[in-house]
């Protein structure tokens, strides 16, 4: 183009940058400045972004380098595209900088760090940046939403929710997909139960497929199979999410054989099957005992998509040999696999051997996992389960002295109950509780109550 200028160059830019031609976008913005043609914000701002989705740090310091240098590194485009930048692909230190530069930033820019706190787990700083905000959009409020449910405070996540309802803001439908996968991560059924009938309220039963699927997997991870299936029955435009969610939610709920007849419905379907319900296939196999039928999808894979596979459906097919029982297999199976196992295939294997008190098969796994990884505690912990379930008691406290010695910590695991749609969450040795002192008096009146009775269960037989 002869006539060439800032705004066509521009826009040429940009029509590469929308096509996900990333790279040419680049090299038309280098011939852009052979040309002498001087960029504005708009062309900074759609580089930028072309080398945050190459996720090319070099290359976007470079370009926000000749943003400095021009003068337009202020500019609230460029910088929401700097920031993004940086908050992605380097430290929250240099976009939080990258932000105070920016003159007048607007609610992308402060969504975009708010976003890049939670990611490095900064809540309070998010927290603080979220509430110092001049406006709020629907945006704002997913960001916080989805990120403290995928850094795992699915609590902190809904109550976020509830404050956005209580202050007028319409959640779109991004929002109720993430926070009903949010109250399915917590077991909050009657949570997760009026956010149904909210969508409903809101938007009749015509439901987008993400919501759709949102709930298929909500009522699964909850064990309400026959919700999860009305909802998939009802959805319409399913597609190989929605297909996924209801295999993996039999898998998890141990209903095997009702997986496979999805399944089978599936290729009926015409849709073609994924790597994900492959896997939740095997899963579902592995968790009712059906070795055989795992066994053969496994192999018709093999043969049919081996592109499909991938470590984790041969660790799979590792734990189902290894919870039947089936130990030889098992370690012939890893023997032949096409790459070096894992600490996974290993915990899998040991984690058969203390379901079957298999203590020599046992001690091999566990000293794979030792030499893969000294510090995981939780091998320890199976060996020693191992070991109990043997009966080989001195063998298995000498194990659990080990861990002490060697100050290693365990995440513990925690149960929770919902009990008037609020989620109240236990840990072993719990004394954060709220009402911990009358759970324990109430415990106290349950062991008593308990003692009482078997010592008249005891005086009664005697009588007889």
């Amino acid at each position: 183009m002869s006539d060439l200028d800032v705004v066509s160059a521009t826009s040429i830019i940009g029509t590469f940058s929308k096509q996900h031609l990333h790279k040419e976008a680049i090299y038309l913005f280098t011939r852009m400045l052979f040309n002498n043609i001087r960029p504005t914000e708009f062309t900074f701002g759609t580089v930028i972004h072309s080398s945050t989705l190459l996720k090319d740090l070099n290359i976007g310091k470079q370009l926000h380098g000749c943003t400095i240098k021009s003068g337009l590194n202020s500019n609230v485009f460029v910088g929401s595209a700097s920031l993004d930048l940086y908050s992605k692909l380097s430290t929250i230190e240099e976009a939080r900088k990258v932000f105070e530069d920016t003159h007048q930033p607007n609610v992308v820019s402060y969504t975009t760090l708010i976003s890049g706190y939670i990611k490095n787990k900064r809540f309070e700083d998010a927290l603080w940046l979220f509430e110092e905000m001049p406006e709020r959009n629907v945006v704002t409020w997913n960001a916080m939403i989805s990120g403290f449910s995928q850094t795992g405070y699915n609590e902190e996540a809904v109550n976020i929710f509830i404050e956005m309802l209580r202050e007028r803001v319409m959640p779109n439908e991004s929002t109720f997909s993430c926070v009903i996968i949010t109250a399915a991560n917590i077991g909050a059924i009657g949570k997760g139960r009026s956010l149904h009938g909210y969508v409903f309220k809101c938007l009749g039963d015509k439901l987008n497929v993400f919501i759709g699927n949102a709930l298929i997997s909500f009522y699964a991870k909850c064990g309400n199979m026959e919700d999860s299936l009305l909802v998939f029955d009802k959805l319409r435009g399913r597609n190989v999410v929605s297909w996924n969610a209801l295999v993996c939610g039999y898998a998890q709920n141990g209903r095997g054989i009702e997986a496979i007849e999805l399944f089978e419905r599936m290729i009926v379907s015409g849709l073609k099957p994924n790597d994900v319900t492959i896997l939740g296939m095997l899963w579902a196999c592995s968790h009712a005992g059906l070795v055989t039928e795992g066994y053969s999808y496994f192999n018709k894979v093999r043969h049919k998509e081996p592109n499909l596979l991938k470590p984790e459906h041969y660790g799979c097919m590792v734990d189902m040999l290894a919870r039947s029982g089936r130990f030889k297999e098992a370690e012939e199976f890893i023997q032949r696999l096409p790459f070096e196992p894992g600490i996974g295939f290993w915990k899998a294997l040991l984690g058969g051997c203390q379901i079957h008190s298999n203590v020599k098969l046992g001690e091999f796994a566990a000293r794979k996992i030792m030499a893969l990884d000294p510090v995981d505690v939780s091998s320890y912990i199976m060996l020693s389960n191992a070991y109990a379930a043997a009966g080989r008691w001195e063998i298995a406290s000498t194990v659990r002295k080990e861990i002490k010695e060697k100050q290693m910590k365990r995440i513990p695991g925690c149960s929770w109950i919902e009990i008037r749609n609020e989620v109240h969450v236990f840990l072993n040795k719990d004394c954060k509780h709220c009402q911990i002192d009358d759970i324990y008096r109430v415990l106290k009146i349950c062991i008593q109550h308990s003692l009482d009775c078997e010592a008249v269960s005891i005086l009664m037989e005697f009588s007889i």
